[in-house]
């Protein structure tokens, strides 16, 4: 071997080991930086920034799980705004950990023994600053899945194509017999090796069979990652997330004959460092992702149930540590107190009340047992309280955090329906959309189940006679020792046809001379004031019109019948 030979394979040698030593520098320096992130990120509002279709993605994973439990339907899903709030408390680290926080959020709890087991863990996370941090470090190594659901890679992988692996395998050896050629005839080698390189470089990228399993690989790297989390876990023996870190070893378990070709799907952990480049380089030369896929895809096949419960293992401690977060950024919270039922009637108590999404919530507390009917104008804070009652009665029993300084009730299960709207492109009017919206509460209202139903302006969608008959009963029905109903209305007759029933409160206004202030209070007591007909003085109306609506308003309160107009 010549001495030019020679001096070459050690610059080789030195450059490698060069560009070694950069990898190491600049892994240790993006831990550094991981880290500072994680500590910043802690205890404050979420910045990430959603795009179309994520938050539908990220439910996939609860779609999978909700048919086995009571859920948060979609209806009070979207009349309490809850992707909201989701957004608001999501600060997981991993695709699994905003997968099972999303589930979490939507499939309440009805045990004590269910509560108790994730207060403890999210107890732990927030009193264990080093331990929640090293867990969020090897956690990262997952990271966050911008195509959808992990579970979803699951779903993919079991119907997932097989390849021919026959001119990868040609290809592969013509690259190493250049190899073998280049040190005895180095010109010849050379060239030898520079063809054959670059026609694996263009089959790798224009032949059918990457392109048919390029999907298949992301879900497998995605996989990978999870599962180099999962070694990195292994030492994890703090009792608290014993069942989550059994649940986890189970999985690597059954995926430890894999993960030694790990590193040809995934490069390392897929954080697009040093390493990870140096193997999309390897893998493009040598196709060594396609030729070990179809090994992958035996191992993978039929253990759908293990990756599943890795990623609930996974999730349920990313998750617990996000809702630690949620805490430490609340002014104000509480853990809930659940009240057995006894199969008395159902009652509520919540004191300082307040809505997470507002800057500048106004507070309120309520001791609720029976119906409670609120009454107020528009703009008054009625359809704002019975979100916020219905909110916080979900996030007690998702996130065991409540925001107020006082929350007991039983285990209930929440309903509402509020915001609702024409359906247009099924061809149903906001009447037919409000009257299904109802009845889906009245059937489960029917199972003598403790039951929370929140309903703003009933039947809206209606007539002032017909709207008012059937209210009375509507509400009525609900009259049961189970159910803990609260409604909103602008009819005041509904408070008089339901005294003794339902249970009155209402908030006002006052109108100044050029604005009408709210204060958000609630108070007991059905609403008295019509300052409707003040705001038409206020805004310059005909004088003659204000006296007159006033006098005909005046007049059917006192005799209960409407003057004709003349």
């Amino acid at each position: 071997m010549n001495s030019s030979y020679l001096t070459t394979i050690l610059m080789a040698a030195g450059f490698i080991l060069l560009f070694v030593i950069w990898i190491l520098r600049e892994n240790k320096k993006n831990q550094r930086q991981l880290l500072q992130r994680i500590r910043n990120a802690y205890g404050k509002p979420s910045q990430r920034r959603y795009e179309a279709g994520d938050l539908e993605k990220i439910a996939h994973y609860y779609e999978r799980r909700k048919e086995d439990h009571f859920y948060i339907d979609d209806i009070t899903w979207n009349d309490l705004d809850l992707d909201s709030v989701y957004m608001m408390v999501n600060q997981t680290i991993s695709s699994p950990g905003e997968d099972v926080l999303y589930s979490m959020m939507r499939i309440p709890l009805f045990s004590q023994e269910e509560a108790d087991k994730r207060e403890n863990l999210i107890r732990f996370f927030s009193s264990s600053q080093q331990k929640r941090e090293t867990l969020l470090m090897s956690l990262a190594k997952v990271g966050k899945n911008g195509t959808g659901s992990l579970s979803d890679t699951v779903m993919a992988l079991k119907d997932a194509p097989r390849v021919h692996t026959g001119i990868h395998v040609t290809l592969l050896l013509a690259l190493l017999a250049s190899l073998a050629v280049l040190p005895f005839y180095p010109v010849y080698g050379f060239f030898f090796l520079l063809i054959i390189m670059v026609t694996n470089v263009v089959v790798y990228y224009a032949g059918r069979d990457r392109k048919l399993i390029e999907a298949y690989l992301l879900c497998f790297s995605q996989l990978m990652r999870m599962l180099s989390a999962a070694d990195e876990l292994e030492t994890v023996n703090w009792p608290e997330v014993k069942e989550q870190m059994d649940g986890i070893r189970e999985g690597r378990k059954a995926f430890h004959k894999i993960r030694k070709r790990s590193v040809f799907i995934t490069g390392g952990n897929g954080s697009g460092d040093g390493l990870q480049v140096v193997m999309d380089y390897v893998r493009m030369l040598t196709h060594i992702d396609i030729l070990v896929y179809n090994s992958l895809l035996d191992q993978v096949q039929g253990k759908t149930g293990q990756i599943l419960q890795m990623i609930q293992s996974i999730g349920e401690l990313d998750a617990a540590i996000s809702i630690a977060s949620f805490r430490e950024m609340l002014s104000l919270w509480c853990r809930p107190e659940f009240l057995p039922y006894t199969g008395q009637a159902v009652s509520m108590e919540a004191a300082d009340l307040y809505h997470p999404l507002l800057t500048e919530a106004v507070a309120n507390s309520i001791q609720a047992k029976g119906g409670t009917l609120v009454t107020g104008s528009n703009a008054s804070g009625k359809s704002t309280f019975l979100k916020n009652v219905a909110l916080n009665s979900i996030l007690a029993q998702t996130l065991l955090t409540c925001t107020c300084s006082c929350y007991r009730a039983p285990f209930l299960k929440i309903m509402t329906s509020m915001a609702l709207r024409d359906d247009l492109s099924g061809g149903e009017s906001y009447f037919i959309v409000e009257i299904k919206s109802l009845k889906r509460i009245l059937d489960e209202s029917k199972k003598e189940e403790p039951l929370l139903c929140i309903i703003d302006e009933v039947l809206r969608g209606t007539n002032t006679i017909e709207r008012i008959a059937a209210s009375s009963q509507i509400l009525n029905a609900f009259d049961k020792k189970w159910i803990l109903p609260f409604a909103a209305t602008h009819d005041i007759e509904l408070s008089y046809m339901l005294n003794g029933v339902y249970e009155n409160y209402h908030f006002q206004e006052e109108v100044q001379e050029h604005e009408v202030v709210f204060n958000y209070i609630l108070r007991k007591g059905r609403a008295t004031t019509r300052n409707a007909i003040r705001l038409l003085d206020m805004l310059g109306y005909d004088p003659e019109i204000v006296k007159a609506a006033g006098m005909a308003a005046e007049n059917f309160e006192r005799t209960g019948v409407w003057k004709t107009l003349n």
